[in-house]
């Protein structure tokens, strides 16, 4: 399984993936136009030139990024894709230099599994106040709040 930076292309196919799962309530729905402004955020895996799974690495402050749309298509689940997605965030967090990455998930076991811890949202101000204000769930978000600390010696290593 090869992990890859998104490409413009692949874009109308990540789109329709992350919006089956938002239709459903798993996940917040992406509009086109917010993917196509964020494509250098986002990793994907492809089988047969088909896009089977996704997720964004989004840089929120010195210190902090998000894992955001972390969506694999369901005959893929299980099989490590959303793993192998989220280790490739990791990684690049850790070469930019990054302290911290957190997500806000229906799943909060999937990223424990991971490495990440539950946190507080309001741990979280800079997300709140910058972003999820404007959510048409806040204040009454029911995702939990994840966080993965780098320990200060692996910051701006790539070893993950």
């Amino acid at each position: 399984m090869k992990v890859e930076k998104a490409k413009i292309g692949d874009v109308p196919q990540m789109h329709r993936l992350i919006n089956c799962f938002a239709e459903r309530g798993e996940m917040l729905p992406r509009a086109l136009s917010e993917i196509y402004e964020t494509i250098r955020d986002y990793f994907v895996v492809k089988e047969n030139d088909q896009i089977v799974g996704c997720v964004a690495l989004h840089v929120n402050w010195a210190d902090l990024a998000e894992v955001k749309s972390l969506a694999v298509s369901e005959e893929k689940q299980g099989q490590g894709v959303g793993r192998a997605l989220v280790k490739s965030c990791l990684k690049e967090a850790g070469v930019i230099g990054l302290a911290s990455v957190f997500c806000l998930t229906y799943k909060p076991e999937f990223f424990v599994k991971s490495g990440f811890q539950r946190a507080e949202k309001m741990d979280l101000p800079r997300k709140v106040w910058n972003e999820c204000y404007r959510c048409p769930k806040f204040p009454d978000c029911d995702e939990v709040a994840v966080i993965y600390r780098f320990p200060s010696s692996e910051a701006g290593k790539s070893t993950l």
